[in-house]
């Protein structure tokens, strides 16, 4: 009886780590960008093993938005300040137009240049220098001393 009562305890404990476990793995991989497209004051970033939670996906883009400024030159805004960049989930890779809702970049020259449309996060800069941040599961207003602030959907 006594053998019984342990083993159903190791159950739920083994459990409980395999989870714990899978959760630091995935937020310990690192984001991956395969490629940056531009059009105007919109860029669109493909990315691979993007964070799963909003506030990932926000420390992310908090500590490498320099580097994007760097090395991609993004975000590029429009005269009046305003820009947006997507980060798209690049899945199973590159894929040809034949879906409907697929997402296609001209400036790759190859049959396969669209992907699924998985958008897992935006930037927008907004009106009055505002920075809006937004997740599947939400929307987020950037302050000016670097808090990161819930919007209410209207």
């Amino acid at each position: 009886m006594k053998l019984m009562n342990k083993k159903l305890l190791y159950i739920p404990a083994m459990i409980t780590c395999l989870l714990v476990g899978s959760f630091v793995w995935l937020s310990l991989c690192t984001v991956e960008i395969v490629a940056v497209y531009e059009n105007d004051n919109f860029s669109d970033v493909l990315v691979k093993d993007f964070p799963l939670t909003d506030r990932g996906k926000i420390d992310w883009w908090l500590n490498n938005k320099d580097m994007l400024k760097e090395r991609y030159s993004i975000p590029k805004p429009a005269s009046y300040g305003s820009f947006t960049i997507t980060f798209w989930d690049f899945g199973s890779g590159y894929k040809e137009e034949g879906k409907y809702d697929r997402l296609c970049f001209d400036a790759r020259k190859a049959k396969d240049n669209c992907i699924d449309k998985n958008a897992v996060f935006s930037v927008r800069q907004i009106k009055n220098d505002r920075t809006l941040l937004i997740t599947y599961d939400g929307r987020y207003l950037l302050q000016d001393n670097g808090d990161v602030v819930n919007v209410e959907r209207e």
